[in-house]
Parts: structure tokens; sequence; C-alpha cells
């Protein structure tokens, strides 16, 4: 009788593992319990949803439920493809978030590099708690204090316009022409403060010896940043550009929401805002779900070839 000796020792080695896994688990037991809220929360609000993106698949009808819902095929995406919004929607998601990403990008590491000079912890503190207090705020109330800012006749810019002899009645809101700006500052101002935690947590994390180093070679306070610090930080920026590249069709459905006129409806409509109003408002889910759908796709596949190019360039990437 013949025993299968490489079997015999992969199944000995897998009993090894799982026995040194249970260990660990056992070990770190109140670890695991703290992960446990974070699982959850991906399980329930991010796995358990994708099985919607059966819609955009099926011709919803309320009385068979998604399951039996007849099935479309392509239909939906053909459809939208087909469409003459189709082109300024997606022109228009694009635009905006790249403005977002590629102009927005250093805003939180200038900022974290001024923190990191701040040689006062007083002052340092109670700047940081007024740079991340606006991301606490909702789009809502951002909004609102934006139109109560800019409001024609008796906002507060149109009555600094009107001391220096101005008209002060412009509707800056429903000019194109102020849109982009309007945008790109209020998303600067409510998300500066909150990103730059990160870039601050990676230049904590830089050997101060390189600090010392360069002060006795005689390096300047410039040439210490460029030499050293943005070197330092160099992978967490790479890694927070290649996440953030999945959202690139995602401008931002809140702020955009909010923001958006009848004067400046042919900038401010993007993809987000499309799927709430076909979806929720037209009763069309499968439509809206292939649109969503779409989405997630390219960013997905976005973020799959930059994390390529990086790992290719460099030694950063995701995985």
């Amino acid at each position: 009788m013949q025993t299968n000796l490489p079997t015999a020792k992969v199944g000995v080695a897998t009993k090894k593992r799982n026995a040194e896994l249970k260990k660990r688990i056992i070990q770190h037991k109140y670890m695991y319990l703290m992960l446990l809220p974070c699982i959850l929360f991906f399980i329930i609000f991010s796995y358990i949803p994708m099985g919607g993106l059966l819609l955009a698949f099926k011709e919803y009808q309320f009385n068979k439920g998604i399951l039996f819902s007849p099935w479309v095929g392509l239909r939906y995406f053909k459809t939208f493809f087909a469409s003459y919004e189709s082109g300024k929607l997606i022109a228009n998601t694009l635009i905006i978030s790249s403005m977002k990403l590629f102009l927005g990008l250093p805003f939180p590491i200038i900022l974290a590099l001024i923190f990191n000079e701040v040689k006062s912890k007083r002052f340092r503190g109670v700047t940081q708690s007024i740079a991340y207090l606006p991301h606490f705020l909702s789009w809502f109330i951002v909004v609102g204090v934006i139109q109560r800012v800019l409001a024609p006749d008796t906002g507060l810019l149109n009555e600094v316009i009107k001391a220096f002899g101005g008209g002060g009645d412009t509707f800056f809101l429903m000019e194109q022409s102020y849109f982009y700006p309007i945008m790109f500052g209020s998303h600067i101002w409510k998300t500066i403060g909150w990103d730059s935690i990160i870039y601050l947590a990676a230049i904590a994390g830089i050997n101060p010896e390189l600090y010392e180093a360069g002060r006795i070679d005689g390096a300047s306070k410039w040439r210490e940043i460029w030499n050293i610090t943005l070197p330092g930080i160099r992978p967490t920026i790479m890694i927070l550009f290649i996440l953030s590249l999945g959202s690139i069709l995602s401008a931002g459905y809140d702020q955009l929401y909010l923001l958006r006129t009848p004067g400046n409806m042919d900038l401010s409509e993007i993809l987000d805002t499309y799927v709430i109003s076909v979806g929720l408002q037209s009763g069309q889910y499968g439509y809206a779900t292939a649109v969503g759908m779409l989405q997630g796709v390219i960013g997905l596949m976005l973020v799959i070839a930059a994390n390529r190019i990086a790992r290719r360039l460099s030694e950063t990437s995701v995985w």
C-alpha cells in the first residue's frame, strides 16, 4: 500500500497554518472584536447592495421584484450612450472631478507643510481645529452660507461691491462664468483641513535624523521641505491619488445638486445628479442603475491601470 507523501505534506502544512491562524485570532481577539463593526459596515452598506446591480440588466417590475423581473441585456447602456445628454453629462463630470482631483491635490499638502512648520502648539491646535471644522458641516449648511454671501443686492459680496461704487446686483450663482470658481473654492474650503490630516501623519513618520543631517549640511528650510519632506510623503501622495481616481466619474452629488441653478445647469448637471433625477424622480430604476454602474466600473478600471503604472515606475502601489 503506497502513501501519497506530497499530498500528506500539504495536508499537514495546511493544518499547521490553520492552527497558527486560530492561535493568532485567540491571542488578538479584542483587536478582531474592534475590527468587527468595520467589517459589518462594509458588508451591509457596500457588498449586500451590490446585488441591486442586477437592475442594470432587467426591466424592473414591482410585482415581480428584482430577481424575477425580465432581462433586457445591455439595453439601458445603449440607451444612455445614444442619448444626446450623455456627452454633456460625462464632460461636465470629468471637468469637475479633474478640477477637484488634480487642481485640489496640492492644497492639503501645502496646509500640512505649513502646520508642520508652526512651532507654537497652542496656535497650531487652534488653527487645525478651525481648518477641520468645515468637514463636519453638511453641504446643505455650506451652500446655504454661500447663497447668503453671494445673494444679489443683499449678499455680503454685493454689499462690498456697492461700497466701492459697483452695482452690487450680480446674481453670482446664476452666472456660468462664476460657477467653477464657486464650486472649486467651496470644495477646497470644506475638505482642505480634513485631507491634510493624512499628510501630517506621513510627515510625522519621517526620520528626524534626516532633518538633522540636512541642517548640518547647511540646508535651508525650503531645501528641507523639497529634498526631505516631500520625498518622504511621496508614497502617501501616490496611494491617495490612485484611490481618488476611483471616483473620477463621481463629482460630488450633494454639492452640485445644491449649487445648481437654471443659469448654471449646463455646467452643473453631472452623472450623479442625473442618476438621482431619472432613478428616484422618474422611476427608471434599471436605467439609473446602469448609469451608476458605469461610474463604478470605469473608476475601478482607472484605479487598476494607475496602480500598475505606479508599480512599474516606482515602488509605491496600493497592491
